[in-house]
């Protein structure tokens, strides 16, 4: 591919992810609060809308998939920003009405836009020459830091706009963001999916599944984003409810947070490249390990906002280092079934924590959530010792004379 073509693509793409992290950083703020004003002083279900988005971005990651093998990245994201824009006019008017049951209706749209969407980190892989594959990655990831800023900016912004419909103008805001990252996709220029990916030849799923790779790759994926997840959807109401910080103070909370997510793309493909994906990925663990310290030592303004930030690099390094060795791991015809599985793996994941934090929250508090995430981050790590040791043996075997 063409230098310039894969400057361009990468850069569309990576326009379109910080159009969407705007809009998924502004639901993680608002959605929680939103369903406290619909909720009242019950909040055993305030984590649902989340955990609906979480669904419907499990539920889209497979179609999304597979209808990209045969329409191609291009029109599989214009799709997906329409019904992203679909999703979130249902939820300006459950606001309006003040329908919880609406509410999560709409979000679930939004969810399925963002399983289209969060293709876009893969598009960036098929955009790239393969030395410069990682780097796309982590720079389309990047692009989110737009959304750390935009998102809560935004929430703040909009917030009271609309007389008697907190978080209405929001939403409002957030179609306005769907609509034009769909528009923007049109410019991405991308081959055809082949007849061999369209056919979906190579290894059964079943089988690749089974490779120490894709295990770790998956588990990679998997527990940052559970565990960031667990931790994010209940700051905003630890704080605002359990310790009473302003909305303002939430939200600047949960903006560095993204800023930290998202700002370490500009040279995680770097550091890939050069350390290789598993000492990434398990620097990311003890990233994690160290916010969840910081969680439990004390719930100062400083402690929410320091273990936020360290939660969002230990995502990013964990997340990049699991997509580029997932990317790695699989063959060209095997792409759509194993990106697809991943990602439908990694929310089902996310959708479940989504709804336990929720529930951890309302009975037993701050302190257990974030004890809750300790054993997956353990387990994270042991499986990266676990394939550094086969891939050791498989090295001495391999260079070992032959008899």
């Amino acid at each position: 591919m063409p230098l310039s073509l894969q400057t361009r693509n990468v850069s569309v793409l990576a326009a379109g992810q910080a159009l969407f992290n705007s809009g998924r950083a502004l639901m993680f703020l608002v959605a929680t609060l939103a369903a406290v004003n619909m909720l009242g002083d019950d909040l055993t279900f305030v984590t649902v809308p989340i955990t609906m988005m979480l669904v419907g971005t499990t539920c889209g990651t497979l179609p999304a998939s597979h209808l990209m093998q045969w329409i191609g990245r291009k029109w599989g994201f214009v799709i997906g920003g329409i019904i992203g824009a679909f999703g979130c006019t249902i939820c300006f008017f459950a606001i309006q009405a003040n329908s919880f049951i609406l509410f999560n209706a709409g979000i679930f749209f939004f969810g399925i836009y963002s399983g289209f969407a969060g293709l876009q980190r893969f598009a960036a892989a098929d955009a790239s020459a393969p030395s410069f594959r990682a780097r796309a990655i982590s720079l389309v990831i990047a692009a989110g830091i737009v959304g750390a800023v935009v998102g809560p900016e935004t929430a703040k912004l909009t917030r009271t706009t609309l007389d008697g419909a907190e978080f209405g103008g929001t939403m409002l805001a957030v179609i306005g963001f769907t609509i034009v990252s769909a528009l923007i996709s049109l410019l991405i220029e991308l081959p055809r999916p082949t007849h061999e990916e369209r056919k979906e030849t190579g290894r059964p799923l079943s089988k690749i599944l089974t490779e120490p790779a894709i295990i770790v790759a998956i588990a990679g994926g998997l527990v940052s984003y559970v565990t960031m997840n667990m931790m994010m959807t209940t700051t905003p109401i630890a704080m605002r409810v359990g310790h009473h910080f302003s909305f303002d103070d939430a939200a600047f909370v949960i903006e560095w947070h993204i800023i930290a997510m998202f700002a370490p793309g500009l040279f995680t493909g770097q550091l890939i490249t050069r350390f290789g994906s598993l000492r990434i990925i398990a620097a990311g663990g003890g990233l994690l390990l160290a916010a969840v310290a910081v969680a439990l030592s004390g719930t100062e303004l400083w402690h929410f906002w320091v273990a936020m930030f360290m939660l969002g690099l230990g995502w990013n390094f964990s997340f990049t280092g699991g997509t580029t060795l997932l990317t790695e791991s699989h063959e060209p015809a095997e792409r759509a079934k194993v990106q697809g599985t991943n990602d439908f793996i990694v929310f089902t994941c996310m959708a479940l924590s989504s709804m336990f934090s929720g529930t951890l929250y309302h009975f037993m508090g701050w302190t257990w959530v974030n004890l809750a995430t300790l054993p997956m981050i353990a387990v994270m790590l042991a499986m990266l010792v676990w394939l550094a040791l086969v891939k050791r043996r498989s090295t001495a075997q391999n260079s070992a004379p032959a008899e």
